[in-house]
Parts: C-alpha cells; sequence; structure tokens
C-alpha cells in the first residue's frame, strides 16, 4: 500500500520550472496532466529523504538547494487523501535523463496556466510565485472538479 504521504517539488532554472507531462504511466490519477517532480514516501523517510530520492530517480539530478513551502492536503472521491510536501529548488547537479512517467521540459513560469493543470494546482502555483509563506491548502476534488477550497484553515470555495 502506498504512503498517503508525497512530495511534489518545482525545480527552478532562468524563471521557468521543471514540469513534467504525464503521459506515460498506465492507470495514472494524474494521466495527461502537467506537475512538478516528486511522489510517495517510503518507510521511514522524511519528507526531504522523500524529495531528494524523488528528484534522483525521476529526473537524475542531485538538489543542493531547497525550500520547504506547504503542505497540500488532497482529498478526492475514489483516491482518498493524499498529504503533499510542496518545495522548490533552485541549485541542482547531475545528469538529466529521461523519466519514464512521463516527458520532462523546461516551462517558462508565465505560460504555466495555458498547461493542462489540475484547478488546485493553480492555486498553490499562484502561492509559491506571490512568495505566500509557509502555507496549508486544502483541495477536494469530485472526480475532476474542484469542489472545496482551504488556506490556512479558512475556506475559499464550497460547491
Amino acid at each position: 500500500m502506498k504512503s498517503p504521504m508525497t512530495t511534489l517539488c518545482y525545480i527552478e532554472r532562468n524563471d521557468s520550472y521543471l514540469m513534467m507531462h504525464r503521459i506515460k504511466k498506465k492507470h495514472d490519477v494524474n494521466a495527461g496532466k502537467w506537475i512538478g517532480v516528486g511522489g510517495h514516501f517510503e518507510t521511514g523517510e522524511s519528507p526531504e529523504e522523500c524529495l531528494l530520492r524523488e528528484v534522483k530517480e525521476e529526473t537524475g539530478l542531485t538538489l543542493l538547494s531547497w525550500r520547504f513551502r506547504g503542505i497540500v492536503t488532497f482529498s478526492q472521491e475514489g483516491f482518498g487523501t493524499e498529504y503533499m510536501c510542496l518545495y522548490t529548488a533552485d541549485e541542482f547537479e547531475g545528469k538529466f535523463h529521461d523519466c519514464e512517467e512521463g516527458i520532462m521540459e523546461w516551462v517558462p513560469k508565465s505560460h504555466l496556466m495555458e498547461l493542462n493543470l489540475w484547478e488546485g494546482d493553480k492555486i498553490f502555483l499562484k502561492l509559491l510565485k506571490d512568495e505566500e509563506p509557509f502555507f496549508s491548502l486544502k483541495l477536494s476534488y469530485k472526480e475532476d472538479k474542484l469542489v472545496e477550497v482551504s488556506l490556512n484553515g479558512k475556506e475559499l470555495k464550497k460547491n
């Protein structure tokens, strides 16, 4: 059984984020979407250990500098609840390699909202852009539709 704890990282370079277009993995809840780099915790891992391992596995890169930006609670009918530790990183080394889950591409931050993103991802990407201090964001989905949003315990949207 997969851990309900995950990490997600937006690696920055030249005012762009490294984004993964999820088009390779079978039975993928993120199929067709663009997301950052990350994945599920393994037993005994800290958030930072998971972050570093997932980035290395998916990109070949070793992060040298990163910031823990917030925690995002996702709930989706039929998929349960996931708690995601959200990071940005701005220094890395290593040789980049292809990922078996999707195609990686550097996307200018100014073009992010043109991508096929989850509606809730647009919210936390804006929080990152606005340099929001550490935040807690709750996103509830019914199928692919965002039906509830709370930021730092305050409800912003409910359908």
